[in-house]
């Protein structure tokens, strides 16, 4: 009886021994997979950031090749809210001598001397007109959309030499109809205000300077009508000027 008894003992320690063993190896186990698992997330969540940040940069960087850097240069009038963002900017490539001259040899001059044949040529429908920045060699153009004169501004632009395109939707033609139409009605409104000077602005309108643009402007907008009207800008100017179409 004993006997058994000391074999059912020593069965009951080995069992007991075993289970310790598993129990122990089991602990360690979930140790390293919970350590092992804490790495892993880690490392995921590092790439996904990762994959994140280059989509980002990704993005920026096709917003940022989509948008034309001198696009935030100031325009060339103070007036800037006149003058929105340039639809379109080319970066001249040409050789200094492809385009011929008369009067000036700087590159800026050749530009707006070919530039000045286009529009006196067959795009005189569609051209506006040109202020030039010297400080950043920049020649702004305004014309209403057109991808042919686009391309053989484009085209024509020299090294050095930045052209910027606005849009617009009145062609110079227009706008010099409107300057005679509005010249030839200084004296019109002796009395009620009066008016001291009138230019075309190659941004796309008639530029009224008076002494009482709030007297002025509703006057002048019923006169000319409103197809017209929205083509003139009145402004207050202290005096007269010699200001030409």
């Amino acid at each position: 009886m004993r006997k058994y008894l000391w074999a059912f003992v020593a069965v009951t320690v080995v069992a007991v021994a075993v289970v310790v063993a598993l129990t122990l190896r089991g602990l360690t186990n979930l140790g390293a997979d919970s350590a092992s698992g804490s790495g892993s997330d880690s490392a995921s969540d590092f790439g996904s950031d990762s994959d994140s940040d280059s989509d980002s940069g990704s993005g920026s960087d096709s917003v940022t090749g989509a948008r034309p850097k001198s696009e935030t240069s100031p325009d060339p009038s103070p007036e800037s809210s006149l003058s929105p963002g340039p639809s379109r900017t080319c970066i001249g490539t040409r050789p200094v001598h492809g385009l011929p001259t008369l009067d000036d040899n700087s590159p800026m001059y050749r530009v707006a001397d070919h530039i000045d044949k286009l529009a006196a040529g067959g795009y005189a429908a569609v051209y506006t007109g040109m202020a030039v920045n010297n400080e950043t060699q920049t020649r702004d153009v305004w014309r209403i959309p057109s991808a042919r004169f686009d391309a053989d501004v484009c085209g024509a632009a020299l090294k050095g030499v930045t052209v910027r395109l606005h849009d617009t939707d009145i062609s110079r033609k227009s706008l010099d109809k409107l300057f005679d139409r509005v010249t030839d009605d200084m004296n019109r409104w002796d009395g009620t205000f009066q008016m001291r000077e009138v230019g075309v602005d190659e941004r796309g309108f008639v530029l009224v300077g008076v002494d009482d643009p709030d007297t002025a402007r509703p006057i002048v907008e019923k006169a000319y009508g409103e197809e017209d009207g929205r083509y003139i800008k009145v402004e207050h100017v202290d005096q007269a000027s010699a200001l030409t179409g």
